[in-house]
């Protein structure tokens, strides 16, 4: 099982992009996939060849009518685990006691 981070925005379509991360977050819903999304990027959660058929599949769309993308991508790959997204987040909760923001 994989969690990808990921943001990925075009270069030189002004200083708001949220048009653009709006067609990416479509993407990304549509797939059916568990994810989460935050102001600085979106975590999916899924097998390898999905969340990165994911990915994929929002550059390409990108691709169409914009000529620079920047993507920064962090994976976490354990095998075996699921629901990791939520199950990190408790796992820290319960160490501390306490419920953090999310």
């Amino acid at each position: 099982m994989v969690l990808l981070e990921f943001s990925m925005a075009p270069s030189g379509k002004g200083v708001s992009v949220s048009p653009f991360v709006a067609r990416i977050l479509d993407i990304i819903d549509k797939s059916g996939l568990p994810y989460q999304l935050t102001p600085m990027g979106t975590i999916i959660e899924g097998e390898w060849d999905a969340v990165m058929g994911v990915v994929g599949a929002c550059y390409r769309d990108l691709a169409a009518d914009c000529e620079r993308i920047g993507v920064h991508i962090k994976i976490d790959a354990r095998g075996g685990a699921d629901s990791r997204m939520k199950s990190k987040i408790e796992a820290v909760q319960q160490q501390l006691g306490r419920k953090l923001s999310t």
